[in-house]
């Protein structure tokens, strides 16, 4: 009993920092002191061209997905190259659900694409210049 009013008091004491208010900022800048001066110029631009540019797009494997989705059939996209971005994988999956004319997702580096039609969405990457394996 004396461990358990003992626990109560420190929550009762313990100082919380309100997230409901508005925050002060901080009242001098801390950077300020510092001077740009003696400094080294940084690099110029880069004009190294992104690594897709003069490569191919890469290899993708394709796979037809049953389970965990109610008995609706998907076509999962995968195994894009590291050099693909979230956002590029993003687009291609909109070009790609309006190419073949279905719905879909991108889940992790994956894209879902509903639907049993594999040979669409083989045809879909082929033309966009991927190497397709699987299904």
């Amino acid at each position: 009993m004396a461990f358990a009013l003992s626990v109560v008091n420190f929550l009762a004491v313990a100082k919380k920092i309100p997230v409901s208010q508005f925050q002060q900022p901080l009242a001098a800048n801390p950077f300020a002191a510092l001077e740009l001066s003696g400094l080294p110029e940084g690099p110029a631009e880069s004009t190294i061209p992104s690594p897709r540019s003069k490569t191919s797009p890469g290899r993708v494997v394709l796979r037809r997905e049953k389970s965990q989705r109610g008995g609706k059939t998907v076509v999962v996209v995968g195994d894009f190259a590291v050099h693909w971005s979230a956002e590029e994988i993003e687009e291609l999956a909109r070009r790609a659900k309006q190419s073949c004319g279905c719905g879909g997702t991108v889940a992790g580096r994956e894209i879902e694409l509903q639907g049993d039609d594999p040979a669409r969405v083989r045809r879909f990457f082929e033309g966009e210049g991927f190497r397709v394996a699987g299904v």
